[in-house]
């Protein structure tokens, strides 16, 4: 079992899906967790209280990933709540799909941009700056980076930047012993724009076609894949693009 008691980490856009998922996990495995939020106070609050009431640590920051400024507060936050950053997990995201590119307008763009691209940027470049050595650098993209999906290409676009920034930090912090890796999370159900979804929609029965289970991903699944990351067993990996799509690449 994974051990993490006496890191630090930080988890952006974990107020809910993905992220609580991920910072609710890291928990359960010792470590003391920042939970990032925007906007939605009333959320965030409630995962820090399970957190805490499952025996954890936790506590709620908001910062808006897509300003430097804010980022900067959260980072000053946790060093100063907890003494260190062990590790970061750029989770925050902003969904816009359904429409084909040439439908996408310059707000859309700019929003989308201003947070996939913009603030995994930043969250990722701060997040490094204040990481103990043999820390843990992860961030949560989407497997529409690995291939061509109907009205999928602004969304797309915004997340795939942020992957080959990863590959570049891996080999810029390797001295310090920091890892960097990206996990491409298929759609989850119970996460983002899949959050109220029953299971007689579609995308239920679309999903049904995978080959693990046939069932679509939930945030658990790529919580999995974020606890490896953050664990000792992947001490020597990084750099490296994870898939967590039920045995498809999408």
């Amino acid at each position: 079992m994974t051990d993490l008691t006496g890191k630090v980490a930080v988890v952006t856009g974990s107020a809910r899906g993905i992220g609580r998922a991920i910072a609710q996990r890291f928990a359960s495995l010792g470590a003391v967790v920042v939970v990032n939020y925007s906007g939605d106070e009333d959320s965030a609050g409630r995962t820090v209280a399970e957190i805490q009431q499952a025996g954890g640590r936790a506590l709620a920051v908001r910062a808006d990933v897509s300003s430097p400024q804010e980022l900067d507060t959260l980072f000053t936050e946790a060093v100063a709540a907890f003494g260190r950053v062990d590790i970061v997990v750029s989770n925050a995201g902003l969904e816009i799909v359904g429409d084909p590119v040439l439908e996408a307008t310059e707000d859309d763009f700019d929003r989308s941009y201003a947070v996939n691209a913009k603030g995994a940027f930043f969250t990722l470049q701060k997040g490094a700056k204040v990481l103990s050595e043999g820390g843990r650098l992860i961030h949560i993209g989407s497997t529409t980076v690995a291939g061509a999906h109907p009205g999928s290409g602004l969304y797309s676009s915004s997340k795939a930047g942020a992957v080959q920034l990863v590959r570049v930090l891996a080999v810029e912090l390797g001295p310090r012993g920091i890892t960097a890796n990206s996990i491409l999370p298929t759609a989850v159900a119970g996460a983002g724009v899949f959050t109220d979804l029953d299971e007689g929609d579609e995308f239920y029965r679309m999903n049904s076609a995978r080959p693990l289970g046939g069932r679509p991903a939930t945030p658990a699944d790529v919580a999995d894949a974020a606890e490896y990351f953050a664990g000792e067993l992947s001490g020597w990996v990084s750099g490296q693009t994870l898939l967590v799509a039920g045995g498809l690449d999408h």
